[in-house]
């Protein structure tokens, strides 16, 4: 049986093999990235659990725009090295358009375009920002917080470890129930296989797990200096 904890590894595993048990842990679409062929039957010999990191994009734009003091410009900053940006700011337009929430799309492509996309955004008066999915934002997350504090932007993360390292908001599924549901999977295929052995499709496989609920980790602010509910 192979285990893989992210879209990358679980792609790679996939293209390995057709015929070991595969159990991902994904933040994209699995059907979209070809994992699966449909959430209630995924049929083939991968199944796991779908994070919805991507989907939950207009929701944090919803929260951040509910935690603002005053109206403004938000600024989306995505990694313009990643397949999924372009979806990402399709799908972050439509939720600011449908809400009156002017949108400032913010590409960069390494750490210092980010720092000089900061100035620009200070320039701008830009209120708050927040991030697009993306791996690469958690490797430099330090580096963000710190960007975000000295220039005086409030901004919502994905991930709580954002804000453990000092940033205002973050808000996603929660990664300890995502591992807890994948160990699921691996017991229950150890005990009683969900994949066939022959390799051949499996009519019956088992379905698509997707996390309970999102989960927001907040803490003072520290822009305005009042507290965040």
């Amino acid at each position: 049986m192979l285990v893989a904890t992210d879209r990358p590894s679980a792609l790679a595993a996939k293209a390995a093999t057709a015929t070991l048990p595969i159990v991902f842990a994904s933040g994209a679409d699995p059907v979209q990235q070809g994992l699966v062929a449909s959430f209630n039957r995924p049929g083939g010999n991968a199944t796991g659990v779908i994070l919805f990191t991507t989907e939950l994009g207009p929701k944090r734009l919803g929260l951040l725009r509910d935690l603002l003091p005053r109206p403004g410009t938000i600024a989306f900053v995505v990694n313009a090295n990643s397949a999924f940006a372009a979806p990402q700011v399709r799908e972050m337009q439509a939720a600011a358009q449908s809400i009156g929430q002017p949108l400032l799309i913010v590409s960069v492509a390494s750490e210092e375009q980010i720092d000089q996309a900061f100035v620009s955004m200070a320039e701008r008066k830009v209120v708050a920002l927040l991030y697009s999915a993306n791996l690469w934002f958690q490797v430099i997350s330090e580096r963000l917080v710190a960007l975000a504090a000295r220039h005086r932007i409030p901004a919502l993360y994905e991930w709580r470890e954002f804000v453990v390292a000092g940033g205002l908001m973050s808000y996603s599924t929660d990664r300890n129930e995502v591992g807890r549901e994948v160990g699921g999977y691996v017991a229950r295929a150890k005990s009683r296989p969900i994949f066939p052995s022959c390799g051949r499709r499996a009519s019956n496989s088992s379905l698509i797990s997707r996390p309970r609920r999102p989960w927001a980790s907040i803490r003072r602010c520290t822009f305005c200096n009042t507290p965040t509910r």
